[in-house]
């Protein structure tokens, strides 16, 4: 690939007021509106002050500037280029809506909360979000320690988290998630909550978990559902809670003097061998030759603490130490590394031990929120920075459902390639008839057809149908 022409003949004029550069919000927005997003932030979100007014115009441009790949306030200003006016009404300046974000109080960000827990509802009936969810469906709940450098950052604080498998104590914010997924889709962001930097990971996970399995009960999900945690969240709140709300809980249980006691009491011929990487498949044997078994017995947790104990099942991945070999020296008796997982998942032991692995599926929506809205925390006042993750939790739903409804291959797609694919093409605007307004974009391109899927899904809005 080269220039046709050198850049002594290459010309650039800014002049073009019928050009967009993001048309696929056009698409987007519409269903955001069909599942009322607009409604839900009037009717919930009130914050004081001259800048918390219209949060039914204002939190929806935060939810499309996200959408659009906005990582900070003034990114905001996409929503300004260009034929954009022609397209929304209600867009606001960058310098409105990050004065509207400093007017929440920590009582405005729960209001936001429950506006994104009833849009992810609506969305769930718009978009087949959660295929599968009348069976069976998981809901991951984990932390994330977000680095700010600002020094006036309010509840930055120094907290753990592990950088290559490391773990490192890292100045920021924290921040809390529940998501919902099934065997056959991604996940969804069921609640997101911030916190101080130096909060410990199971700091309000009870209520958190409560409100995730309602808005999960809320979306379909009328099966199985099984809460997965790590072990930082291995006590007896969360667990109540999960049981209280009718789920199934699976968490990584610390290796304790407890747990190790009962993993030692497994006998020898009670350990199964499962298909695992580098696993070979012995057609003499019929089994899987690997270095990883499971195993399980029963486990009586939280024994200490009056009415809260909890008998469940102990379920144990065994894998072969190989660091335990001396250098030049033969095996004289295997050596083994133990991961106990405390569940009382009504599966059998191989696929509940396997559904459990599943968990770090959650990171995957760390990743994606940490590349798009969240790669930035952008404001010092700590209320703004909540409400900030709660919009994002919102714009991420939205994609998720755009992404569903435009095929198959992006029901799973990552954020950034729905952003890039689906929302990040240019169009020229025309006008014609009454009222009517066409979308010339660019001829041959690529993702044509999924961009008609979801215009044709999403229809006119639901109040104008």
């Amino acid at each position: 690939m080269r220039l046709l022409h050198s850049l002594a003949k290459t010309h650039a004029s800014f002049d073009d007021p019928d050009l967009v550069s993001h048309a696929g919000l056009v698409p987007v927005m519409a269903l955001a509106q069909r599942a009322g997003l607009p409604d839900l932030a009037a009717g919930h979100v009130r914050p004081a002050g001259e800048c918390g007014v219209n949060a039914h115009l204002k939190v929806p441009c935060l939810v499309a500037g996200m959408a659009a790949g906005a990582d900070s306030i003034d990114d905001m200003g996409l929503l300004r280029h260009g034929a954009m006016p022609a397209l929304f009404g209600g867009i606001r300046a960058p310098s409105t809506l990050g004065s509207h974000l400093r007017c929440y109080t920590w009582g405005n960000v729960a209001q936001l909360e429950k506006a994104g827990r009833g849009f992810l509802t609506e969305l769930c009936r718009e978009a087949p979000l959660l295929p599968g969810a009348d069976t069976l469906a998981f809901i991951d709940i984990d932390s994330m320690q977000k680095r700010v450098y600002g020094h006036n950052k309010q509840g930055a604080k120094f907290g753990h988290t592990k950088i290559q498998g490391k773990s490192l104590l890292v100045r920021g914010l924290n921040a809390l998630a529940a998501t919902i997924s099934t065997p056959l889709s991604a996940p969804v962001i069921a609640a997101a909550r911030l916190r101080g930097g130096n909060a410990a990971s199971a700091r309000g996970a009870a209520s958190l978990a409560a409100r995730a399995i309602g808005t999960a009960r809320d979306c379909g999900c009328t099966g199985t559902i099984v809460v997965r945690l790590d072990s930082a969240f291995c006590n007896a709140a969360v667990i109540g809670a999960v049981r209280r709300g009718g789920a199934f809980f699976s968490v990584t249980a610390p290796l304790n003097a407890g747990i190790r006691a009962a993993i030692a009491a497994i006998p020898d011929d009670a350990w199964t061998a499962i298909k695992y990487p580098r696993a070979i498949w012995d057609d003499q044997l019929g089994a899987w030759i690997s270095d990883a078994e499971v195993g399980e017995t029963e486990y009586t947790a939280f024994a200490s603490k009056k009415g809260q104990a909890v008998t469940a099942r102990l379920i144990v991945r065994r894998v072969r130490d190989l660091n335990k070999k001396a250098a030049g020296q033969g095996e004289l008796f295997p050596a083994w590394r133990h991961h106990a997982v405390f569940t009382d998942s009504p599966f059998v032991l191989v696929q509940a031990e396997g559904q459990h692995r599943d968990h770090a599926i959650v990171e995957q929506v760390f990743a994606d929120v940490s590349s798009g809205p969240l790669a930035h925390m952008p404001s010092g006042v700590f209320a703004a920075n909540a409400a900030w993750v709660a919009i994002a939790a919102m714009a991420h739903n939205l994609l998720r459902a755009a992404g569903a409804l435009a095929s198959l291959p992006f029901a799973k797609a990552r954020a950034a390639t729905i952003r890039r694919d689906l929302i990040a093409v240019a169009a020229r605007t025309a006008r014609h008839g009454r009222g009517h307004i066409t979308l010339h974009l660019p001829e041959g391109w690529h993702r044509e057809q999924e961009w008609r899927s979801l215009l044709a899904a999403c229809g006119p809005p639901a109040e104008a149908a």
